[in-house]
This record gives structure tokens, C-alpha cells and sequence, in this order.
């Protein structure tokens, strides 16, 4: 190589070293959190990065009130007090409801078979069956997101290539995150897209009705085997129809409090998309698992 190439040949492998040695040691550290039984490692050091990049970010978008003062309402550019106060009351309707349509079920009633042994009747107790309304987690706004990054760098690569074609300049604007009406429209039909799909992926309807026939249990008004199945599936479009529709909205919140508050994108994506629905969803699991130690240890659980 030459002076200039080792240099920065040098420094590439340097780089690539570097992240070698970080991804070894966040995965080692991973492990040792799943080992002591406080959590899920790697989920949490996600979550750890996402809320550690809230606080700089949220320093940037106040630094000019700490410097300047807080007024009433905001003008210039500048935040004020009624865009603070719409941001916070937003901030705590969307993990709201984060938290509620995580947690949303659709019960389906079962009822269990009499079995008789000896002068004792078991069973004939009614309970349910829980399918929750948001089956795919965050996957669907992954995909969606990592999906729409291909077109976006064919066609600036294209533009770079052709700087005097408008049209493939035009075609790269509108694969830019948040620029437009095409680009939100496109984000909202790859989320519904990849809901369906990964839920016809994780969720297997014939299964739980062998499941539920071989348990002794049926579905109120159904029969075991095919009927069951069909009724699950069928009830199991709607509920994700609902669920692809939540998503969708608080994968397109980020880009609308960035372009009617005029909030700075890194601030704005706290509000939805995958760093949010990450944050509650590890949450969650954290809490369920200290729950279920502190109640292996016949202590009063936190959840109660």
C-alpha cells in the first residue's frame, strides 16, 4: 500500500478491532445478567443504550431554555412553555398506551371435559384462552424500517452517480424517513404486511386446537379439531388488523411531533417506533422475572 492507503487501512482495521473486542464484551456481559437471573442480558443493555441516549439528546433540545429562559408560548425557534407542557402530557398518553396495547388480550372462553374417577368429578371448569392483540412485538416497524433503507440508497447512489437527473433525485427524496405523504403511506403498508406475516409465522391455529382436543377442552360453540382452528384463525386476522393499526401509529408519532412541534428527531423518536415499544417491552420482562423470583422465595410478589 501507499502512505495515504495504510494510513487508512490502518485505522479501518483499528475500527474493526475496536467493535470486535465491544461486541465480545457486550455479549460476555449479556451473559452474566442471564446467568444471575436478573433478566434477559442482551434486551436489557439495549434498553440501557436506548434510554442513555435519551439524556443528551433531551440536554440539546432544553439547552437553549437553560440558557435564555422559559416563555409562555414559542416563537423563533425556540421552545416554550405551552410546546413543553403538549410534549410532556403527549409523552405520558403514548407510553399509556404503549403499555395498554402491549398488554391487550383477546380472552376466548374454554370450558374443560367432566372426567369421573371413582365418586369424584374433576374438571368442567371454565377458563380462557389469551391471543394477544400485538402477536408480532416490534418486529413488523424492524423490517418495515429495514426495508425501505434499500431503495433509499439505490437511488442516492443512482443520483450520485447521474447529478443531473431530477426524477432519480426526486425518487431518493421520497425514500427519505419521514419526507412526505408516499413515504408514511409505504411505512404503514410494509407494517401491516409484516404483522400478518409474522404472526402466520409464530401462531399456529391447528396446533392449538390439537392441543386444546387433546387437553379435553373446547371453544364454547365450536368443535374440537377444524371448526376450532378456523375460529382461531378467524378471530386472530381481526386482532391483528388492530394490532398492525397500533403499530403503525406509533411508528409515523415520531415524524409527526418532529414536523408539527418542531422538535428535534432525536427527541421525537422517543415518542414511538422501535425505541419505545423496545423500552416497555424489556421492562415488562424484567419485572415478571423479579416478580417470579421474589415469589419463589415466598415473599409477597410486586405484580399483586
Amino acid at each position: 500500500y501507499g502512505e495515504g492507503q495504510g494510513v487508512y487501512f490502518s485505522w479501518f482495521l483499528m475500527a474493526v478491532i475496536t467493535m470486535t473486542a465491544g461486541t465480545t464484551f457486550l455479549m460476555w456481559l449479556g451473559e452474566q445478567i442471564d446467568e444471575y437471573g436478573v433478566g434477559n442480558g442482551i434486551s436489557l443493555l439495549i434498553m440501557a443504550g436506548i434510554l442513555a441516549r435519551m439524556i443528551p439528546a433531551l440536554y440539546q433540545e432544553l439547552r437553549p431554555v437553560f440558557d435564555e429562559g422559559l416563555e409562555l408560548s414559542s416563537s423563533g425557534g425556540k421552545l416554550g412553555f405551552d410546546t413543553l407542557a403538549v410534549l410532556f402530557v403527549l409523552f405520558v398518553s403514548v407510553v399509556a398506551g404503549v403499555v395498554y396495547m402491549t398488554r391487550a388480550q383477546r380472552r376466548i372462553l374454554t370450558q374443560s371435559a367432566k372426567h369421573v374417577r371413582g365418586r369424584r368429578v374433576y374438571g368442567g371448569a371454565r377458563d380462557y384462552l389469551p391471543l394477544l392483540v400485538n402477536q408480532a412485538g416490534v418486529m413488523p416497524i424492524i423490517f418495515a424500517s429495514s426495508l425501505l433503507l434499500f431503495p433509499l440508497t439505490f437511488f442516492q447512489t443512482l443520483a450520485h452517480w447521474y447529478p443531473g437527473s431530477a426524477w432519480i433525485a426526486a425518487l431518493a427524496n421520497v425514500f427519505h424517513r419521514g419526507d412526505g405523504f408516499w413515504y408514511n403511506a409505504m411505512y404503514i403498508g410494509l407494517i401491516y404486511f409484516f404483522c400478518y406475516f409474522w404472526t402466520a409465522i409464530t401462531f399456529n391455529p391447528n396446533e392449538i386446537a390439537e392441543q386444546l382436543k387433546d387437553n379435553g377442552s373446547i371453544i364454547l360453540g365450536y368443535r374440537p379439531g377444524r371448526r376450532t382452528a378456523e375460529y382461531l384463525e378467524k378471530v386472530m386476522v381481526r386482532i391483528t388488523y388492530v394490532g398492525a393499526g397500533f403499530l403503525a401509529a406509533v411508528a409515523i408519532i415520531p415524524t409527526i411531533v418532529a414536523d408539527w412541534l418542531g422538535v428535534n428527531y432525536q427527541i421525537a423518536q422517543f415518542y414511538g417506533g422501535t425505541s419505545l415499544l423496545i423500552a416497555v417491552s424489556v421492562a415488562f420482562d424484567l419485572v415478571q422475572k423479579i416478580d417470579s423470583h421474589i415469589v419463589m422465595r415466598n415473599y409477597k410478589g410486586l405484580l399483586e
